[in-house]
Formats: structure tokens, C-alpha cells, sequence
């Protein structure tokens, strides 16, 4: 009963395809992956920061990449040369790849890791075509 057809909206809308494939894809019950742990934050009017939990990963090993309307992070652990023996072993260190779809006009402005979170900060730029302009009467 999840199941949503959106075929009528496909034959009345023109240029809403993007829309429509978002929810299309909203509605597909895809579990993501829970890890790493993230918050995502509004820190002003058209800013946002995405935190990650990224205990044990090093700046190498993270990458992000900002293609297409959609924000990818992954993680990928090294090798480690010290064979270890653990009593308990309660961080994880495995490979991640976390997706986020963005919205039109939202930038990646910068990234920093600091204390175990990665930091990705976002900003939505209006093009001043689409911003609302006052029209003189004559």
C-alpha cells in the first residue's frame, strides 16, 4: 500500500522529472546504512552543516565528493601493518559511503575534521535571476 503511480504528474507537470524521481525514490523503503552516526544542522538562513562521527579515520582516509546534486562521503580504512589482539574491540573501523541528495542551488563551501567529526558546511545560493525583484510603475 506504499506503492504511490506517478504517471499522472508525468503527463501534466513538464520539468518537475526530478521532483518526481526524488519521491519516487523517498517512497522505495531502502534501508541506508546506520554508520557512521550524522547530524544535519541549520546554522543560518541558507546554511547548513552536515557532522559526522568519524572516530579513527585520518584525513586520508575520508573523501567527499560533491557531483550532480548529490554529496558522497566515504571512508576507507588502510590496512594495518601491527597485527593486534583484541580483548574487545568497540570501534568500528570499516568502510563507509554515505549519499546525501542535494537540493538545487546548495553548494559545498568546506569541510574540517576536528575531535572525531567530520564537518561539511553547505550554502544555498539563490541566482539573482530567481531572486524576487521589485518592478518600477510607470
Amino acid at each position: 500500500m506504499r506503492n504511490f503511480d506517478l504517471s499522472p504528474l508525468y503527463r501534466s507537470a513538464i520539468g518537475f522529472d526530478r521532483l518526481a524521481n526524488m519521491l519516487d525514490a523517498a517512497s522505495r523503503n531502502e534501508q541506508q546504512p546506520s554508520y557512521p552516526p550524522y547530524n544535519i544542522e541549520l546554522t543560518g538562513e541558507n546554511a547548513y552543516r552536515i557532522s559526522m562521527a568519524v572516530a579513527g579515520f585520518s584525513q586520508d582516509e575520508l573523501e567527499i565528493l560533491s557531483e550532480s546534486g548529490n554529496l558522497v562521503i566515504r571512508g576507507k580504512k588502510t590496512e594495518e601493518k601491527v597485527e593486534r589482539q583484541y580483548l574487545y574491540q568497540g570501534i568500528a573501523a570499516r568502510n563507509f559511503e554515505r549519499r546525501f541528495q542535494l537540493a538545487d542551488h546548495v553548494r559545498v563551501e568546506s569541510a574540517t575534521i576536528s575531535d572525531g567529526l567530520l564537518h561539511v558546511d553547505l550554502v544555498r545560493e539563490i541566482p539573482e535571476t530567481m531572486k524576487p525583484r521589485r518592478i518600477e510603475i510607470r
